[in-house]
């Protein structure tokens, strides 16, 4: 399949600059992989979706406050984004504008801290002010987001269950849940598992190649821990649903059944692949022709094991993208708010 299949037109409007005060209040788009149809519910109304002995997949990496506002000693404004620590006083990073130089001096935090330029993306701390430079920093927002961060993100652009810092980006289709939600949502027996994949700089990085398959993602750091993998095990013994939160979570999912359950993983999921655990995916909406539009769209024409269920005669590796782009459509007709503090979608 091509680059240009993944496309699609989304008025600017509809991009969601703010969060929603009420987590839970988002809306709903529910996709229906059997016959193709399509209910518009609210985020809370997922509880009419869940069933008894379901398992809900949970991402609980924190994002870090890595967006660090600095200047030269001339004077000139820089930006760097911490993307991950090499060593204990090194970090790769994203640095604006590109044309800093190795060995430059780099002033944050009202003169209290400064970094050197110790290589072409790189950036390196007195060890003592490692430890301590997020303290300086600012919610890293996607680009799409068109302002500077303010203390609403601090809270609103982490899941309410995060606790494993390490990421970039925050895992969004979690955004939704609020605490009390997921209270309700164990009274209902509903089990919850919670594995990490700390989203790194890949998320941003865009599909060049035409030709999809040629594509290389960026290694992420990810763990299933014991109590997730005895969770996922129980639930594949008794052939009850697991629900994948996310497509970090569905990506997890799938290195696990690879035999995997720690390290770094560069898996990228497209239409033809074969899922081996999810049976649902709650997710956002996403931006065109990226990896993670491709991941919905191979999950919504497949079930576990990856057959056909509503297309079985003559099915293609086309019949998740000809759903999505009927989903996503409807959403932009019924003016959805889109991608990371937008509305979300589950795929049943």
């Amino acid at each position: 399949m091509k680059l240009s299949d993944f496309d699609y037109n989304l008025p600017k409007e509809l991009i969601a600059q703010y969060p929603l005060k009420e987590r839970q209040k988002a809306r709903l788009l529910v996709v229906n992989r059997v016959d193709g149809s399509i209910e518009h519910r609210l985020f809370e109304d997922i509880l009419t979706y869940l069933k008894e002995n379901d398992l809900l997949v949970l991402n609980n990496t924190k994002v870090l406050a890595c967006r660090l506002m600095g200047r030269k000693a001339t004077g000139g404004k820089v930006e760097v984004l911490l993307t991950r620590r090499k060593t204990g006083s090194i970090f790769e990073a994203l640095i604006q504008p590109s044309r800093t130089k190795t060995g430059e001096k780099i002033i944050f935090a009202e003169g209290n801290i400064s970094g050197i330029i110790s290589g072409r993306g790189e950036i390196s701390f007195k060890p003592e002010d490692a430890n301590t430079i997020y303290q300086f920093g600012q919610v890293p927002l996607p680009l799409y987001i068109k302002r500077e961060p303010e203390d609403l993100d601090k809270v609103y652009y982490q899941t309410v269950y995060a606790q494993k810092e390490g990421a970039i980006a925050s895992p969004t289709a979690g955004l939704h849940f609020t605490e009390e939600l997921l209270k309700e949502i164990a009274l209902r027996r509903i089990d919850i598992a919670y594995l990490t994949l700390h989203i790194g700089v890949g998320t941003f990085k865009p599909v060049k190649s035409d030709d999809i398959t040629q594509h290389k993602m960026e290694p992420e750091y990810f763990k299933v821990p014991l109590e997730a993998q005895e969770k996922i095990e129980k639930a594949r013994k008794n052939k009850t649903r697991i629900i994948a939160v996310g497509t970090t979570s569905l990506r997890v999912l799938e290195v696990y059944a690879q035999g995997a359950k720690e390290g770094y993983t560069d898996l990228f999921i497209y239409p033809g692949y074969k899922f081996q655990i999810a049976d649902c995916l709650l997710t956002n909406f996403h931006l065109p022709k990226t990896t993670l539009f491709m991941l919905v769209c191979a999950f919504s024409a497949t079930n576990r094991g990856g057959s056909l269920p509503c297309r079985q005669a003559g099915a293609s590796d086309g019949a998740g993208l000809e759903l999505m782009k009927k989903a996503y459509q409807e959403a932009v007709d019924k003016k959805y708010r889109f991608y990371s503090y937008g509305d979300a979608m589950l795929i049943i």
